[in-house]
């Protein structure tokens, strides 16, 4: 059945202070919308997120989702993007997949999902020569969307081509002052008690610098939903989240303990000192 406002042309004609002229019809960002989600790469996973659907039961999440909701409805006049840290779990991806979907449905805008490790290793193959997709091929529309979803950052193993391949991506954007959101599973700083890798070792102080300039490191803390039934109660995610806080509580106790006990004399630890073998 065709649109009642533009027949299916895509324009609509409006009057305003006497003026008749024709704009867009909102069938035709309809359309084009769902045409660009369906493209955008967004894992089937992932398919059905939106912001609305986000719980955020902390402080950490209802920042996070604030935070995404104030981008995704100020695009395309917005400077900085978002850096979602956190352990997996959480709802980084919810989150950045949430704010594509808004900006699309918005304004239309171009927009791609990529899984970092998955982004690199579409590119790797093409040095294949069986493979007729091109390196320009794959990286283009990734450099040239408006809008661009970057999960799961650090998560490839660290080398010069790793590092030398993300930088072009990411440091083109930032010249060309297009919008990116990222998420990665790893710290900004490492926490009391973590010999966990920090972001800057797995991707390099040259691109964690320009992540600073073109992004807001948002960082999130809670439940690890996969560790939870499909649809958990609040009271269950409560209970989890305050388990998981009491965890990082006890960590952070003992981790003061032991330090306490290593500024103690020898003698009070019935230990004077000297090799183990000794």
């Amino acid at each position: 059945m065709p649109c009642d406002f533009c027949d299916d042309t895509g324009w609509k004609a409006v009057t305003t202070d006497g003026v008749r002229r024709v704009v867009r019809c909102d069938c035709w960002l309809s359309d084009l919308a769902a045409k660009t989600l369906k493209s955008s790469g967004i894992p089937p996973r992932y398919q059905k997120c939106d912001l609305d659907s986000f719980r955020d039961y902390n402080d950490t999440l209802v920042r996070a989702v604030t935070k995404a909701k104030a981008l995704a409805e100020s695009f395309p006049v917005v400077e900085k993007g978002l850096l979602f840290l956190g352990q997996p779990g959480i709802g980084k991806t919810h989150l950045a997949v949430g704010i594509l979907r808004r900006i699309v449905q918005r304004t239309g805008a171009s927009a791609v999902f990529y899984d970092t490790r998955t982004l690199l290793s579409t590119i790797r193959s093409t040095y294949n020569a069986v493979v007729k997709t091109t390196e320009i091929s794959v990286i283009r529309p990734v450099m040239e969307a408006q809008f661009l979803v970057l999960d799961d950052l650090g998560a490839e193993r660290p080398s010069e081509w790793v590092e030398e391949t993300m930088n072009l991506i990411i440091n083109t954007r930032y010249n060309m002052k297009r919008l990116t959101v990222f998420t990665s599973n790893y710290p900004e700083v490492q926490k009391p008690g973590s010999h966990a890798e920090t972001l800057v070792e797995r991707i390099g102080a040259r691109i964690f610098s320009r992540l600073f300039e073109m992004c807001e490191f948002v960082e999130m803390q809670g439940v690890h939903f996969r560790e939870l039934h499909k649809d958990p109660t609040a009271e269950e995610i409560l209970a989890l989240d305050k388990k998981g806080a009491r965890l990082q509580k006890d960590v952070g106790d003992k981790r003061k303990t032991m330090l306490r006990a290593q500024l103690k004399p020898g003698k009070e630890l019935g230990w004077t000192g000297g090799k183990a073998s000794t």
